[in-house]
């Protein structure tokens, strides 16, 4: 019983990475770059993508929103005049914790590519699926806040360790938090050696600059990576 059940989530997993080399050729095709940007729920994906959505010049930036109801997030950045696709999970795909690449592909009519050079997918709020599944992404960007503490990389290891780079927000309560910052670093390093952290507020704007550079690289298609 034990072993049907591992096949039948590789089986998934492999139907869901066909899918999403299928996206990816979409993509290519349209000269799109794409970010999955993901986080547990309230870490501020949203507020970070607002901080720095008009901020990027020469760059056309398009978001695709997940959530499992509403489009409160979408509607934000929507003010600010950026294309926006609303994607929910809850009608059609009963309630889903996370992306995957069928939904996303489900999307895509709804996506102008041709008038974008970088696609920022804002997924579910969530530490465990997400991480589980590819939608075609070039690269991944999780944002953990320091109001999660510092174990979180050592209890949700996946999230971190498939992430190209993470971004560490809400700096700005640490003087008000018992927060250790240099042991979350330390177990972040202990699941993802090296990996590329920025520390970034988005209230005050510390590491936005950073921020912003990382997503117009990632915008170019020179600098992207494979």
């Amino acid at each position: 019983m034990h072993r049907t059940k591992v096949r039948i989530v590789e089986g998934a997993l492999d139907a869901n990475d066909t899918i999403a080399q299928a996206n990816r050729a979409d993509f290519d095709r349209a000269d799109v770059r794409v970010v999955n940007l993901m986080s547990a729920p309230g870490a501020g994906k949203t507020a970070l993508l607002e901080r720095v959505a008009t901020d990027l010049p020469g760059l056309r930036l398009g978001v695709l929103e997940g959530d499992v109801e509403g489009s409160m997030d979408a509607d934000r950045l929507a003010a600010l005049h950026v294309p926006v696709t609303q994607l929910n999970t809850a009608p059609g795909f009963g309630g889903e914790c996370h992306l995957d690449a069928n939904m996303v592909r489900s999307a895509l009519p709804g996506l102008a590519l041709d008038e974008i050079d970088l696609l920022v997918i804002e997924n579910v709020g969530n530490l465990v699926c997400p991480a589980e599944f590819r939608v075609g992404e070039d690269a991944r960007v999780m944002v953990s806040a320091i109001t999660e503490g510092e174990e979180k990389p050592l209890k949700y290891p996946l999230m971190f360790r498939a992430c190209e780079l993470v971004l560490v927000n809400k700096i700005d309560l640490l003087p008000h938090l018992d927060f250790d910052l240099d042991k979350f670093l330390y177990n972040l390093d202990q699941v993802s050696p090296g990996v590329e952290r920025i520390l970034v507020s988005a209230k005050t704007g510390e590491g936005l600059g950073e921020w912003r550079d990382w997503l117009a690289r990632m915008g170019s298609p020179v600098e992207a990576p494979a």
